[in-house]
């Protein structure tokens, strides 16, 4: 039983106790800053079963409870709030409680599993900054999840087929001269991504000179010798041309490898791939099935639909009058597909840009139509989109931040700033680029992660790369900071076996609103959970951060004489920082040992 709990129980036994009365519940809530306090009951909700003064009520149930809970050291009465003093016993005793700091939170993981869905790219162009905030969500959101219990399947679907990545194709065909990425030394993803520009180039040019001609914007954009080569490269790719596919195969095998190397660089991974090549026929035969069970009807020109105006929505097409799926289809036959791969699958989670809220709402609302149990437990992981300083992103203008680049910006940023900073003229080359670019990387992730994911965001790599404020850098070396505090403690501190005998220990309130946050660790991680919010978890570790500095200037830790408050201190400290590192570890983040 948590020491809520027994609070909880403690205050309705009170109230029965004192007014014959019985609480069906307590509300519960930390102690406002302005207010003497560690937890606070609120009174006013128990005046629905006991009549009278709140304050008065609040008064006797503390005195009831300091005379009946040996933790509480005092209260005070503030109008309708009791706030509550717990004793200096009852933290010290609860740091000595907790064996292994390092997992403090997580919680052992159960049998059913969670499918966690990020970056899905087109296979016609590189990651970039956008991808960068999809992908450092999902798997962030994968990792918090399986810290709260959860099984996690993570994985992608590529959208490898369609006009998109034939238009990168004929480019390459006719314009590349047979190029590679071994003869261009350039990475697969960035080489067909020029393609694609090229082919956006040189479209416009055909465009320009069908419009001279006399044709409207519109004819001119659909008589585009380009474009209708285009067109019939898709057609030949889906009747299995074999030298369509053979070209095919390859430009997307360039793009794979390029991914890989990105992915590796930004330090995500995955468990499971699908590709849109194979799912792209799925879910015509579940449509088959719906319409036998009234939730689709078709129209006279052979079309099927989905009536979903009860629900507030619309009528939504499932398949076209010519029987071929729209995308819709496909991620209706996904998702069931998935769970026929995993059938301990019992919900998913697709990190997708906001611009696509509309099309999950009605994903579920359809899988729900079908019968599917997991369907209940489906979330779409919205946020808004990453801008720069420097404006909105084009790929096809060739105008979009490349995810590599991005990361070799912060690194450099990281580098600039820290040379500046002058502390690591003992590193080597090898470390010193290491730190860079842990700390360029820690600085993305962090400006990203810290900020809710519904919001959009404008991403100034200056201003992430900042050792103070509530940065990843600045976090970064307040770990540092606590590993040099180990190093000079020397073993005999740390090593101090067994539960220490703190009852001579006098608190500092510092070291008090210390082990008061390092309590919350565990149920911020189930709150970052329910919440599917890295943001919780962010902010929690610079809280944490903010108030071991504030300790760390207050308190002496090494400098005291008296032992006891001497190791009690260096393993506050430690604790600290391995709260941080697993907290940082939940956001993709390293922690350096010095910096």
């Amino acid at each position: 039983m948590t020491f809520q709990q027994t609070l909880e129980t403690q205050i309705k036994a009170a109230v029965e106790n004192l007014y014959g009365a019985k609480l069906e519940s307590v509300e519960l809530q930390p102690t406002r800053k302005d207010f003497e306090g560690d937890i606070t009951a609120v009174v006013f909700p128990m005046l629905r079963v006991v009549k009278g003064n709140p304050v008065q009520i609040g008064q006797a149930i503390g005195s009831y409870l300091v005379e009946n809970v040996s933790e509480i050291e005092k209260f005070n009465v503030v109008q309708g709030f009791l706030n509550i003093v717990l004793s200096d016993l009852y933290y010290l005793n609860f740091f000595n409680s907790v064996k292994d700091f390092a997992s403090f939170g997580k919680v052992p993981q159960g049998k059913e599993a969670l499918m966690v869905e990020y970056s899905s790219p087109n296979t016609n162009k590189p990651l970039h900054l956008g991808h960068v905030r999809n992908v450092l969500l999902g798997y962030s959101v994968a990792e918090i999840e399986k810290a709260a219990g959860k099984k996690v399947y993570k994985t992608q679907i590529i959208n490898d087929r369609g006009i998109h990545i034939c238009k990168s194709m004929l480019a390459w065909e006719k314009f590349g001269n047979g190029e590679t990425p071994n003869s261009t030394d350039l990475k697969g993803d960035k080489l067909v991504g020029n393609y694609y520009v090229k082919f956006d180039k040189e479209y416009k040019k055909q465009i320009e000179a069908l419009k001279a001609e006399g044709k409207t914007e519109e004819e001119a954009k659909a008589q585009a010798p380009l474009i209708l080569e285009a067109q019939e490269m898709l057609r030949k790719w889906e009747a299995g041309d074999e030298e369509t596919v053979a070209l095919w195969n390859k430009m997307n095998g360039w793009v794979y490898k390029g991914f890989g190397e990105t992915y590796k660089a930004i330090g995500v991974d995955f468990d499971f791939y699908y590709y849109e090549s194979d799912t792209y026929l799925l879910g015509k035969d579940i449509i088959e099935e719906g319409i036998k069970k009234d939730v689709f009807f078709m129209k006279d020109d052979g079309s099927v639909w989905c009536d979903l105006t009860e629900e507030g929505l619309d009528e939504k097409l499932v398949l076209r009058s010519d029987g071929t799926a729209v995308y819709m289809t496909q991620d209706i036959g996904t998702a069931v597909q998935r769970v026929k791969d995993h059938p301990d699958v019992g919900g998913m989670i697709y990190t997708v840009g906001n611009e696509q809220d509309y099309h999950f709402k009605v994903l579920f609302l359809i899988l729900k139509k079908l019968g599917y149990s997991w369907a209940e437990n489906l979330f779409h992981l919205s946020y808004g989109m990453v801008d720069l300083p420097s404006g909105k992103m084009k790929s096809r203008e060739g105008t979009v931040v490349d995810a590599d680049d991005l990361i070799a910006q912060m690194t450099d940023t990281a580098r600039t700033i820290s040379e500046e900073l002058g502390k690591i003229d003992d590193f080597s080359e090898e470390e010193k680029e290491a730190l860079y670019r842990m700390i360029g990387l820690g600085a993305l992730k962090y400006y990203i992660l810290k900020v809710d994911p519904k919001k959009r965001i404008l991403f100034n790599p200056e201003e992430s790369v900042d050792f103070q404020g509530n940065t990843g850098p600045f976090i970064q070396y307040t770990y540092a900071r606590i590993q040099s505090i180990l190093r000079k403690a020397g073993e005999v501190s740390l090593e101090a076996s067994g539960a220490l005998d703190l009852t001579s220990v006098e608190m500092h309130p510092k070291e008090k609103e210390l082990i008061k946050i390092i309590q919350q660790f565990p149920e911020t991680i189930q709150l970052a959970a329910e919440n599917y919010s890295p943001a919780l978890i962010a902010n929690y570790t610079y809280d944490l951060v903010k108030e071991f500095n504030s300790f760390y200037q207050n308190v002496p830790i090494l400098a005291t004489d008296n032992e006891t408050e001497k190791i009690f201190r260096v393993k506050l400290s430690q604790a600290v920082g391995e709260i941080i590192k697993s907290a940082f570890t939940l956001l993709g983040i390293e922690v350096p040992d010095r910096m």
